[in-house]
């Protein structure tokens, strides 16, 4: 269900595949220690989630990371190195989620595809990007 997508012992990237869909509760795709925490969680009818807020905390952030929901279709996900060197593609389909971590990326398009993208702000895209 959960692909890490590795090069060099480093993890570019989770790919959530679609059987998460019959977890119960909550359950975390991420470790603790990243900087972008995704869960799933699937509750019964009349759960309770206690009120709460989320404390002011200074944290340190050194890269972009971003999460894309495929809501339908098929995309495929072309990942590079440092040096923007291509290392090999992978495929997500409809209710998959992917987490790109770390390396360069690029997508195409395999079937006509609806999806959400979600990454830490505040985003400045001339600032933020570098297109190769």
């Amino acid at each position: 269900m959960i692909e890490y997508i590795t090069h060099k012992k480093e993890t570019l990237a989770i790919i959530v595949r679609s059987g998460y869909l019959k977890k119960k509760g909550i359950n975390f795709f991420t470790e603790k220690k990243l900087t972008q925490q995704v869960a799933f969680m699937h509750h019964p009818k009349n759960h309770i989630i206690k009120p709460h807020f989320h404390k002011n905390s200074i944290r340190k952030i050194n890269s972009t990371t971003e999460v894309l929901i495929i809501l339908n279709g098929v995309l495929r996900i072309n990942f590079y190195n440092k040096k923007k060197s291509y290392l090999f593609g992978k495929t997500a389909k409809t209710k998959d989620i992917v987490i790109l971590l770390t390396g360069g990326h690029g997508f195409k398009v395999v079937k006509n595809c609806k999806l959400i993208e979600v990454k830490q702000g505040p985003y400045n895209e001339s600032k933020d990007k570098i297109r190769f």
